[in-house]
């Protein structure tokens, strides 16, 4: 059959997976141009089942947002509208278990779809690019394809699993052999008649080869290459030579990112554990994840022992033995470590947003049971997005990465200080009432504003903002939320009086604090 009689008889076929009324009514909704949110949200909200379900992953730590998000609409104006579609597209195809028989292993392919949909969102939080659950569903939906093939040519499709573990053969060749058309084109050309977005079709039909892709878009081009990336990953777990697999996939990283070494082997350090953390929002029962670590380690166990004669085993057995309590007080030290490395921002080193959320909760709980008090600082770089638009994006990154050392230089070492998103910090000052904290900013501000930026031999200098609120929980009627919705109350007052100034929430809305 040639490639063209293979789509023709997929697209016939009544074991094709079908898109929900709803994804496939939201999809063309989102390229008409007078779609409004509202027409969105009524759309997603007619679905209860649908709806509940992305209330519970908007309101999760997946996107660790600081209020409860109670309605569609408020989730869609919050979202916009690429991460909803994509959200709806994540549940519409991650039901396994629907989809059984022939002999094709669903289990094995939807935990693989769900590590490449995490592997490419996590890189693109990483290089901080835009939409990263855009890169969630490109990831998950790569290898659609493989799935269409199997359920359309249900006796063939063993054969090519057969051909790819008996021979070594590249899979898109073996669908080639047996079938007449490999699973890019075949996916890429269906959801194309679904009327997927150009940023969806690219990525399905590039991904083993994201070269090829000559689309002038530097945006899906990227995107290309973080799928391509995201399944060379997937392909260590079960790489005949894992170590020798990571090292390719390292090297295209460097080729194609601009990702430091130490952001590269945190997120290799902590995928694992949130492919496990997504499965849990999508209800998806997948197999406890092995860390890249953990499987290079059991690689390297398996070639030991086949160099081993007996004598030798029961003498490494031995060492091992008696090495084990060491390795045990270094491995609690190791991971203290690396817990606390899946606590920070990767461009500025200070602690993230989701850190600070479980911090601050925890803060709370303490000032209630000490019948203590607390204060929340919120910080917002004055004019940063046109410090970025003047000088570059490279050179921001240089300016925060400077900004959180002065900041962090200038607190209490007890005193959290964490990335609230883009330019705006949060500082968490235990044991202090609003008084106090008003001096610490106003410190701060000062510093700040008298500080001189250095990058490559050019100087700038910046102004900030700053917002406070304090709580005292056995005196105070409200929590975590208000707390913080207080300080950002504070901080718009602040922006609003001129920048560069403390303001001190007050329920009076008399706002206190300094102007320089």
């Amino acid at each position: 059959m040639s490639e063209q009689e293979v789509l023709d008889y997929v697209l016939a076929c009544d074991e094709l997976p079908t898109l929900s009324t709803v994804a496939s009514r939201l999809i063309s909704m989102a390229a008409e141009e007078d779609t409004t949110i509202s027409d969105i949200a009524g759309l997603i909200s007619k679905d209860i089942s649908l709806s509940t379900k992305i209330l519970r992953v908007v309101n999760s730590s997946f996107y660790s947002f600081p209020q409860q998000i109670g309605t569609i609409h408020q989730a869609a104006s919050i979202l916009g509208t690429n991460a909803v579609r994509s959200l709806v597209l994540s549940f519409t195809f991650l039901k396994p278990d629907q989809m059984r028989g022939s002999g094709f292993d669903y289990a094995t392919f939807w935990e693989q779809s769900l590590f490449e949909a995490v592997a490419a969102r996590m890189l693109m939080t990483a290089i901080g690019a835009e939409d990263s659950e855009e890169g969630f569903v490109a990831g998950l939906l790569q290898n659609l394809g493989i799935l269409i093939l199997a359920r359309a040519f249900p006796e063939k499709y063993p054969r090519v699993e057969q051909r790819i573990n008996e021979q070594q053969q590249d899979r898109c060749a073996a669908e080639q052999d047996i079938i007449g058309a490999d699973h890019t084109f075949i996916g890429s050309e269906v959801v194309k008649r679904w009327g997927f977005p150009e940023a969806l079709i690219l990525p399905l039909r590039y991904h083993h080869e994201p070269h090829r892709c000559k689309t002038t878009s530097s945006a899906l081009r990227q995107l290309c290459n973080l799928v391509y990336l995201a399944g060379l990953l997937a392909e260590v777990r079960d790489a005949d030579k894992p170590d020798e697999a990571l090292g390719f996939f390292k090297k295209q990283v460097r080729l194609k990112l601009n990702l430091q070494e130490k952001t590269l082997e945190r997120f290799l350090e902590q995928v694992h554990t949130e492919v496990e953390d997504t499965a849990k929002f999508f209800d998806l029962k997948i197999s406890p994840q092995k860390s890249i670590a953990e499987i290079l380690q059991i690689a390297n166990a398996k070639l030991s022992v086949l160099n081993l004669t007996y004598e030798q085993m029961n003498r490494a057995l031995i060492e091992k033995t008696v090495q084990l309590e060491m390795l045990t007080k270094e491995l609690e030290k190791k991971n203290t470590l690396l817990e606390r490395l899946a606590h920070i921002d990767g461009l500025t080193e200070a602690y993230n947003h989701r850190y600070f959320q479980n911090q601050l909760d925890r803060e709370i709980k303490r000032a209630d049971r000490n019948e203590d008090v607390l204060s929340l600082v919120m910080v917002d770089i004055d004019h940063f997005k046109k410090f970025n638009d003047n000088h570059g994006h490279q050179a921001g990154d240089q300016v925060l990465r400077q900004f959180c050392d002065l900041c962090r230089s200038t607190i209490r070492e007890y005193d959290l200080f964490a990335r609230y998103g883009g330019e705006e910090f949060v500082i968490v000052l235990p044991q202090t009432d609003a008084e106090t904290a008003n001096e610490v900013a106003e410190k701060l501000r000062s510093v700040i504003a008298s500080h001189s930026f250095s990058i490559e031999r050019e100087h700038y200098h910046l102004t900030a903002s700053f917002g406070v609120a304090d709580l005292k929980p056995v005196r105070d009627g409200f929590g975590k939320n208000e707390l913080i919705s207080r300080a950002d109350e504070a901080l718009y007052a602040a922006k609003k009086k001129g920048r560069n100034n403390v303001v001190v929430y007050s329920q009076k809305k008399k706002w206190f604090g300094r102007t320089p």
